[in-house]
């Protein structure tokens, strides 16, 4: 049952991908034109190529209307959870955040602002404009390098750019499908056009990324995501957990996130 359960959902994925490339086909008849899935034949969830895997993913993110039902329900973001930070040394600390997001039509065009609260300091962080900003006491800085690319990284290097790879245009391959402690996954490696790479894995049961890596200034980072559930009809991991270099750097634990509500825009204004 759950096998025919698959099949029906990466089925469903190839033919809004095949809906999808003959829109974008309709609007410009200048790009280089592209081979039709045959709707009339069997999906083999074996042989899925790397578009087919992604779609479906979105689809399941999405639901019914995937990429469509996540544009419009995610015009706007307000996140609202705990966040635990393990320094070198293995002391932790431990903040309150608010993440607020309003969406762009792609990564580089969107607004995030994220207050965080620790015990000794409390400060925000913004991406407008593709660039990062600090806020504290109303008072604009630049952050540390490591902070804003840390920052940068979380947006980039995300489930958020999975789902968006068309959007921002980026190249998606289907490395090879591997099995993990038991679990079965689709590897997908992603480049945007900055050619910062993503590793996902993508579980070939549920279609869900349960764990990204990538790298950056020589590290090699680990994300891992858990506790799945549904917010206004579009699936969030509720907890995320990163490892640098094998070792724990950071708990993201959400406690609620609502979309859709009204974002003032002055939140991000860093002038």
């Amino acid at each position: 049952m759950f096998l025919r359960l698959c099949v029906l959902i990466l089925t469903l994925g190839v033919l809004m991908a095949t809906a999808i490339s003959a829109q974008d086909k309709e609007t410009d008849k200048t790009k280089t034109t592209e081979t039709k899935p045959d709707k009339n034949k069997p999906v083999d969830p074996a042989n899925l190529t790397a578009e087919q895997v992604a779609e479906s993913t979105v689809f399941v993110y999405g639901g019914i209307l995937g990429r469509q039902n996540l544009t419009q329900i995610r015009k706007t973001t307000f996140e609202r959870g705990k966040l635990i930070q393990t320094a070198a040394d293995g002391r932790k600390n431990t903040a309150n955040y608010e993440r607020y997001v309003l969406r762009g039509e792609t990564l580089d065009k969107e607004k995030i602002r994220l207050d965080q609260a620790f015990p000794d300091a409390r400060f925000s962080l913004i991406y407008n404009n593709d660039k990062v900003y600090g806020l504290y006491n109303a008072t604009v800085f630049t952050p540390r390098e490591d902070a804003s690319k840390a920052f940068q990284n979380q947006i980039w290097h995300s489930i958020e750019s999975l789902l968006r790879y068309k959007e921002n245009e980026s190249k998606i391959e289907l490395v090879k499908r591997e099995k993990v402690m038991g679990v079965d996954y689709y590897v997908l490696e992603l480049s945007d056009k900055q050619q910062r790479k993503t590793t996902y894995y993508v579980s070939v049961k549920s279609l869900r990324v349960m764990m990204l890596d990538y790298e950056s200034d020589g590290i090699k980072y680990r994300r891992k995501f858990y506790d799945y559930n549904y917010a206004q009809g579009t699936l969030v991991p509720y907890r995320s957990v990163l490892w640098a270099n094998d070792k724990e750097a950071e708990e993201t634990t959400v406690g609620t996130v609502t979309f859709g509500q009204k974002i003032e825009e002055n939140l991000f204004d860093v002038s």
